[in-house]
């Protein structure tokens, strides 16, 4: 090129210095995709050295998170691992889904891909070693990875192929603390670790907490030993590495509770330099404040992938180039625990945590077949009856308020309720409405009671039906705000929502009923009119209602017809409510056995025989005696 004079001289000079500015700037992106290895434990909370946790032995975590990033404000979307994963590898929210009861199995929407049927489309070999657990019969742990095994390994893949690698620890997992290890051979003291203050010392329960703190510890070995490997084939410099809790636990009111002691997880990213425009803060070694829950996981990998994040994913990516701003929350649910149900849901900011309780009638401490398994929940039980817990360690056992609200950062272990609180007013309106707007954007199915959604949906995937416009979801989700408030002055509409054509609604005004307690006695007639309706959740909740206002034969005999319902779930339902009112009548022992045998053979989930199970032990019979088998 011929320059005419100095100033084009000049001109042509700058241009070149901005772009070579420019272009040196920018972090190169390398053209090869990068591998991509997630290491997961089960059920742990950031009980971690690195997370300043000083009583746990965690090196090699700790060590990775000097080498990486380490996310302080991350979280599973619920306190319990089938939901969790889920919502994971389906990239929304298990309630939008349908998919939130603790092992339910209903059918995923084929309008809802998975996360290894994106990675594989644009050339990735994806392993899974080895948990599936998603929570849903339509995944084919085979049909979507290229290897779902406890063999499944990166090194199978093609030459000069990238990877995308799962590998699970159980070593955590809650099951480790059912079988009793003597203290002496506990590397953590008993003595020596700090216990939650709702705990009661109990010696099961610094027992259980030692036993936890060695079973952290022998998964962090594990966490190094793949660590290890990575390195040992050459391949750390061109892998990012996610280590992540599928959720939190394992002592009693952690797992299965919405609370940060339940969905708070550790998360640390390490990236090579090689990714460098990747990293989410200046350099290695640092923490992350941003919100982030693994509903957000899909999306972060397409954007690593450099695939087009779909509409329909639910999550915001945190890592990549389409990553978003900051979220100003994160959202957590917590459906049927097993055979116990519940309805929880919560949003997190970065200092505060709402949760709103849509069954309020029920205590915290419901007993669940599985959660007993613990010494440590035994003997806080036993330690309550007894009378040896101070109020805060007797709040589990009481029933629930309609609304929580904690300062996480001043009160970290959330003893201290602050939603009566006039002071924190504009906090708590504000994350209520937070909540309410996040139902309804997702279309939450949890807002139609289980059996019922069962008959009604039949085989469509529940997130199908709920846009299929067969549904005014808020309708229902209006009647349940108002019906579980508690407020006497709703009287008048509770009953009117008895009368709606629609059974969600329905359960909802039964169900406000319930809450008022001796305040619904104006409502009795309207309730004994319900008692036959079609849908048996409502009958179930109406039946409570009753009997607590004095209409006991009523009740027993409608739950006594709900035993014999074609539909598990609505049995499981029943027998909450039989244990829940104390029902020991004669007739009742025999409705519950009868069920027993009918249903044995025939019913799927065992939630239902479950229930049951609790009964024939809470009333002292032998089940010999009945000649009912619980070998299952």
């Amino acid at each position: 090129m011929r320059l005419k004079n100095l100033t084009d001289f000049f001109t042509l000079f700058f241009v070149v210095i901005i772009t070579f500015c420019f272009t040196s700037c920018e972090e190169k992106v390398p053209e090869e995709l990068p591998n991509i290895l997630w290491l997961v434990s089960e059920d742990n909370s950031p009980l971690l050295g690195c997370y300043g946790d000083e009583f746990a032995t965690t090196p090699n975590l700790d060590k990775l998170a000097s080498e990486g990033f380490l996310y302080t404000h991350a979280y599973a979307n619920a306190p319990v691992c089938a939901p969790t994963r889920n919502t994971i590898i389906t990239g929304i929210y298990a309630t939008s889904g349908g998919n939130q009861h603790m092992r339910s199995y209903y059918p995923k929407s084929e309008k809802v891909k998975t996360y290894p049927e994106y990675m594989r489309e644009i050339g990735y070999y994806c392993t899974n070693a080895a948990k599936t657990d998603y929570n849903t019969n339509s995944i084919e742990p085979n049909k979507i990875w290229d290897e779902s095994s406890n063999k499944a390994h990166y090194k199978n893949r093609a030459e000069g192929q990238p990877f995308f690698a799962v590998f699970n620890t159980g070593i955590s997992h809650e099951s480790s603390i059912h079988k009793y290890k003597p203290d002496a051979e506990l590397r953590h003291s008993p003595d020596e670790v700090s216990i939650a203050p709702y705990h009661p010392a109990t010696a099961e329960m610094k027992h259980d907490w030692a036993h936890y703190y060695d079973n952290v510890e022998d998964m962090d070995t594990q966490i190094g030993k793949w660590l290890k490997d990575l390195d040992d084939a050459g391949l750390a410099e061109n892998t990012i590495v996610f280590y992540y809790g599928d959720h939190g636990g394992v002592l009693a009111r952690s797992k299965r509770y919405v609370y940060e002691t339940g969905t708070r997880v550790p998360f640390i990213v390490r990236i090579p330099e090689k990714y460098k425009y990747l990293f989410p803060a200046e350099k290695p070694n640092s923490k992350v404040s941003r919100l982030i829950s693994f509903v957000d996981l899909l999306p972060t990998l397409l954007s690593i992938a450099g695939i087009e994040i779909p509409e329909y994913l639910q999550g915001s990516a945190f890592l990549g180039k389409q990553k978003t701003e900051d979220p100003e929350y994160a959202y957590m649910f917590r459906g049927r625990m097993d055979e116990r149900y519940d309805m929880c849901r919560a949003v997190r900011d970065q200092k505060f945590r709402y949760i709103r309780n849509y069954m309020p009638y029920r205590v915290y401490g419901q007993r669940l077949d599985y959660l007993w398994k613990a010494p440590s929940i035994r003997s806080w039980e036993e330690a309550y009856k007894n009378g040896e817990c101070n109020e805060t360690q007797s709040i589990f056992w009481n029933e629930k308020p309609v609304e929580e609200l904690y300062d996480t950062e001043n009160d970290p272990w959330e003893v201290n309720n602050l939603a009566l609180d006039p002071q924190y007013k504009d906090v708590l309106e504000r994350m209520r409405a937070a909540n309410k707007k996040w139902v309804a954007d997702i279309n939450d199915t949890g807002f139609i009671p289980e059996a019922d959604r069962v008959d009604r949906a039949g085989d469509m995937a529940m997130y199908d039906y709920m846009r299929s416009g067969k549904i005014n979801l808020a309708e229902i989700m209006e009647a349940a705000e108002i019906a579980t408030l508690g407020k006497p002055e709703n009287l008048e509409k509770l009953k009117t929502y008895l009368k709606s054509d629609e059974s969600a609604v329905r359960y909802w005004g039964a169900s406000g009923l319930l809450i008022l307690k001796d305040e619904a006695a104006p409502a009795i007639e309207v309730l004994k009119a319900s008692i036959n309706d079609e849908s048996a959740n409502v009958v179930s909740v109406v039946a409570e209602a009753l009997y607590n206002l004095g209409e006991k034969e009523l009740a027993k005999k409608a739950l006594l017809s709900t035993l014999q319902n074609h539909n598990e779930f609505a049995r499981c339902h029943a027998l909450n409510v039989i244990d829940c009112i104390d029902e020991k009548s004669p007739e009742m022992i025999e409705g519950v056995v009868a069920m027993i045998k009918k249903a044995e053979s025939t019913t799927r989930n065992k939630y239902d025989m479950r229930a049951a199970k609790w009964l024939i032990e809470k009333w002292g019979l032998n089940p010999d005696e009945y000649k009912i088998d619980f070998a299952w």
